[in-house]
């Protein structure tokens, strides 16, 4: 569309509830000799800053009704802003005394906001907006010849096009402040909707983001990629390159698994194509750092690392020896912080809390999925012992640090776990027992010792033949899932071999 059909503003209906950087859009108004009408507090706070202003109420005959309910919901106000600048609509308009509307400034009350800070349902209701919702939808309708302001992110583009152009506005400029005012209200009206819709099963997918970061290129350099997110809102980024889309899922991936070690003794995870190649607590985060290198210092090489706690100067050091992507931590000891710093490209991420997301979603086909986040995580209660062996409390203990690290692992997946240590997995495998011979395959090449380890499954075992492997490799206990019809041929290979094995009813699948 070429940018035509200018049309200077004549009038002006704000109805606003930020009225940060409103200031200036009013004074410069004024200076054009734009007609200003508003209502409430939006009125009162224009008459403070010394500018004509009439009351929406001079227009309809009516004042404010039902605690504010009703303010603009009148033909007075909608016929000006709804009307063709053409004979037959403005004849109407002459007929009924109707004023044109030439722009319409709207911010509308923060429902997201208010439902995040109160689960008192009265003040949420009290936070749909009606009228500015109406008002907005009529501007964006008859764009051709209104300008519409949708909410307080549009006052800088507007107020920039106010001043260049000097109160005229081009078709090119309305159509976009249009598609503009369409992309708030849908996501007003689909986190209303999502409100009413908590917990109730629906055939509706509906989901509403309203930032996006346009991504250096998608999952390949052929690739566009769009995050649409807050990404500020779990992280503060004090390091590094522009973040990736691989960049992206791994950091999902990281947090996840590290959501499971939050708590407890420091603990370390380093991921690549978010599988865990390496996970390790120790009573200190160097020693931490040093153990989950040594699961797989080869993957290592570029990865994601993620740990629960504060990083040191001393652990800083270590790290700072190995090429990565990304380090993610809730805190960052200020000389740590400034030694890591010299690596201008390393991303560093100061994670303001893990936990996840309770519903997800993924893009398949000409659709989409949505599901529960899997958020369970195993302790001894959920262990149910199906062996004559029981397991000791160090296996025990060991068994659910495998179980954590095997969830979010790629299925088919084995984790093999000795001394708080990932000293072996297999993920990604199109059946079980290549997972366990990979996880086996990997431990004995980086010199691990499987006598006495511990195996974790993400799926039950549908033959005993995972069971029979693990003995010969010198793994003495097993926790998986169970619910397969042939559980009982695992049970007695385990007790056949003096083998301990629980348990737990959840299966853990990771596509």
């Amino acid at each position: 569309m070429s940018a035509n059909n200018h049309k200077p503003l004549k009038s002006a209906l704000v109805s606003v509830y930020s009225k940060v950087g409103l200031d200036p859009i009013i004074q410069k108004l004024h200076e054009l000799g734009v007609q200003l009408y508003s209502t409430g507090g939006t009125q009162t706070y224009i008459e403070k800053l010394g500018i004509p202003v009439t009351a929406v109420e001079s227009l309809t005959g009516y004042p404010s009704i039902l605690d504010g309910r009703v303010k603009t919901l009148h033909p007075a106000v909608f016929g000006g802003l709804l009307a063709r600048r053409e004979p037959g609509h403005l004849g109407q308009l002459a007929q009924y005394n109707i004023p044109e509307i030439d722009c319409v400034i709207v911010d509308l009350y923060p429902f997201e906001d208010t439902v995040a800070a109160t689960d008192d349902e009265n003040t949420i209701i009290e936070k749909i907006d009606i009228g500015g919702v109406s008002l907005i939808r009529a501007g964006a309708k008859n764009w051709r010849d209104v300008t519409v302001v949708a909410s307080q992110e549009e006052y800088a583009l507007f107020h920039e096009l106010l001043v260049n152009q000097q109160g005229s506005f081009n078709d090119d400029n309305r159509r976009e402040f249009a598609r503009r005012a369409f992309k708030v209200t849908s996501n007003y009206d689909t986190a209303i909707f999502n409100w009413f819709n908590d917990g109730v099963a629906d055939i509706s997918f509906k989901h509403s983001i309203h930032r996006s970061d346009i991504l250096r290129y998608g999952e390949n350099p052929h690739q566009n990629g769009v995050f649409y997110g807050d990404f500020d809102k779990v992280f503060d980024k004090l390091n590094g390159k522009a973040i990736s889309y691989n960049n992206l899922v791994d950091i999902d991936a990281a947090v996840q698994l590290m959501r499971e070690f939050q708590l407890g003794k420091p603990c370390f995870a380093i991921l690549k194509h978010t599988n865990a190649c390496g996970v390790a607590q120790r009573d200190t985060l160097t020693e931490a750092w040093k153990a989950a290198l040594a699961c797989d210092s080869t993957s290592a090489f570029g990865g994601i690392f993620v740990t629960n706690t504060r990083v040191d100067l001393a652990t800083a050091k270590e790290i700072n020896q190995l090429f990565y992507e990304v380090l993610i931590a809730p805190e960052f000891d200020a000389d740590a912080l400034e030694l890591l710093q010299k690596k201008e490209q390393r991303i560093l991420l100061k994670i303001k809390s893990f936990e996840v997301a309770k519903r997800s979603f993924r893009s398949l086909l000409n659709g989409v999925v949505e599901q529960d986040t899997d958020l369970k995580t195993e302790t001894e209660a959920d262990l149910k012992l199906v062996t004559a062996k029981q397991p000791t409390p160090d296996e025990t203990e060991q068994l659910l640090f495998a179980a954590k690290c095997c969830k979010h692992l790629k299925s088919n997946a084995i984790a093999l776990v000795k001394d708080s240590q990932l000293i072996g997995m297999g993920c990604g495998q199109p059946s079980r027992v290549d997972a366990l011979r990979q996880a086996i395959a990997k431990a004995k090449s980086f010199g691990f010792d499987l006598q006495g380890a511990v195996m974790a499954s993400d799926a039950f075992f549908p033959f005993p033949d995972c069971v029979e492997i693990a003995h010969e490799a010198g793994i003495t206990a097993v926790i998986q899932p169970g619910g397969s019809m042939k559980d009982q041929d695992s049970v007695d290979a385990a007790n056949q071999r003096n083998m301990a094995m629980v348990m737990t009813g959840v299966r853990h699948f990771r596509h």
